[in-house]
């Protein structure tokens, strides 16, 4: 258990360590209780504002106690790079997905809120995950990186968000600079998504944008099932996809004189 880094109770008792010993353990200085059931190993030179960067939370939850999270959405995106229209900050929450997820986690004094979320999007839940080493360095020396959603994976992530948690303004800026996408891992993913909406929706946003990976996606190879969707009041039904978007997503008809 690396300095700085957390475990739960429950690992402490898979480990032989019960209450008793968990509380020695704590009055010797040996851990530090940051939550009822949840504890840190003291670092040296740490802050003392009692705030932990969320994510070594994160990577202590995949790397010391076992935990299935990831980190996907908007935040992936951000992770990636994609942050350009992302309103990052210390009061922006990260999304994490996982079937699991401890209920001590979005109460813990993190450095950002954390919104949790069910992998149940697609048929093969570890499809599309990755690594980041971005700020791995800064972090620990440790050869650990947080394992996120990948741009392919995240993309469609932020769009099961629409309309509640997410805007298509927002998602459309996002979606501009996506020109790098990866049509394989597209194509995965699109055939193990549950959700008929995301896809439709999917294919909305890149004929929109119509980035050269576009080219290499046949809209009529995958399942994006029948009947109209209504996804947001006073929008207007996309003609081709037959879901209810912003009018201003649906390219104008031209008559014959035009």
């Amino acid at each position: 258990m690396p300095a700085g880094f957390l475990v739960d109770s429950a690992w402490l008792e898979r480990h032989g360590i019960g209450r008793r010993s968990t509380y020695a353990y704590v009055k010797n200085g040996w851990l530090t209780r940051v939550h009822r059931g949840v504890f840190r190993r003291p670092a040296p030179n740490a802050p003392k504002t009692g705030v932990i960067d969320w994510k070594v939370c994160l990577l202590s939850m995949q790397y010391v106690m076992g935990y299935d999270v990831h980190v996907g959405g908007t935040s992936a995106l951000g992770q990636h790079g994609f942050d350009h229209y992302l309103h990052l900050g210390s009061n922006v929450p990260v999304r994490v997905y996982g079937d699991a997820i401890p209920t001590w986690l979005v109460r813990l004094p993190l450095s950002a809120p954390i919104e949790t979320r069910r992998t149940s999007l697609f048929v093969d839940r570890a499809l599309g995950l990755t690594k980041d080493n971005k700020d791995a360095a800064t972090i620990l020396s440790w050869d650990w990186q947080l394992r996120i959603s990948s741009p392919e994976r995240a993309v469609m992530e932020a769009m099961d968000e629409l309309p509640t948690h997410e805007t298509f303004h927002n998602l459309d800026r996002i979606f501009e600079s996506l020109t790098t996408l990866r049509p394989r891992t597209l194509s995965a993913l699109l055939h193990s998504c549950k959700k008929i909406k995301v896809k439709r929706l999917f294919f909305v946003f890149a004929d929109r944008h119509d980035h050269p990976w576009r080219k290499r996606l046949d809209a009529e190879e995958f399942n994006l099932g029948s009947g109209d969707r209504a996804l947001v009041s006073g929008g207007r039904m996309h003609p081709r996809y037959r879901i209810m978007v912003p009018e201003d997503f649906v390219k104008p008809e031209v008559s014959d004189g035009a």
